[in-house]
């Protein structure tokens, strides 16, 4: 029951984080789809961790694949925050996004990314039944 609970909270979170970004694309002061690339994002960040966990086996120390998938996670992370930013400062007279926009985006941000990493401290714990992806 504690899974099924969590499963719930994580998609909750997920959709919490998906209404930011949704509102900083389709708010009539703001109405722009620029910000909606970072979806790119979010797809493509648990994807090295996913294949890492298939390719390397589980040992005590350092494992070099998942090192490199952790540097490709928070490569993709980091370009997510930043890209609201480029967006917001590109033009100095006529940004392509306004500073509103920017900040929803990184407010979705946190909390989509937060909802990534929480699946995946979930589906590490043994007593859960999806553990197996």
């Amino acid at each position: 029951m504690a899974g099924l609970k969590a499963l719930v909270a994580l998609a909750f979170g997920a959709t919490i984080g998906l209404t930011f970004l949704f509102l900083a694309c389709a708010l009539p002061q703001y109405a722009n789809w620029w910000p909606f690339f970072v979806v790119v994002f979010y797809v493509l960040s648990p994807v090295p961790s996913l294949i890492a966990r298939r390719v390397s086996e589980d040992s005590g120390g350092s494992n070099p694949c998942k090192e490199m998938a952790y540097f490709i996670t928070t490569i993709l992370v980091v370009s997510a925050f930043g890209l609201p930013i480029v967006l917001a400062r590109a033009p100095i007279i006529n940004p392509v996004i306004q500073v509103g926009p920017c900040c929803l985006v990184l407010a979705g941000n946190v909390v989509t990314f937060l909802t990534i990493w929480g699946f995946f401290i979930i589906a590490d714990s043994d007593d859960v039944e999806y553990s197996m992806w």
